[in-house]
């Protein structure tokens, strides 16, 4: 059940605060871009097999 109390909780300040990762962070993981690679020559290809092929 959510937690509606008002008590406030200190915050250790023993770990350093890490920074959010955003959107840059997740596309310069290697198995994203190759996978956002592959699906891009696939559209690549079916792109120029439906405008030239025929």
């Amino acid at each position: 059940m959510l937690d509606t109390s008002r008590e406030t909780v200190p915050a250790t300040t023993d770990a350093p605060a890490e920074e959010p990762r955003g959107c840059l962070f997740a596309l310069s993981q290697p198995p994203l871009m190759i996978f956002l690679g592959v699906i891009g020559c696939l559209l690549l290809l079916a792109a120029v097999n439906d405008l030239f092929v025929r």
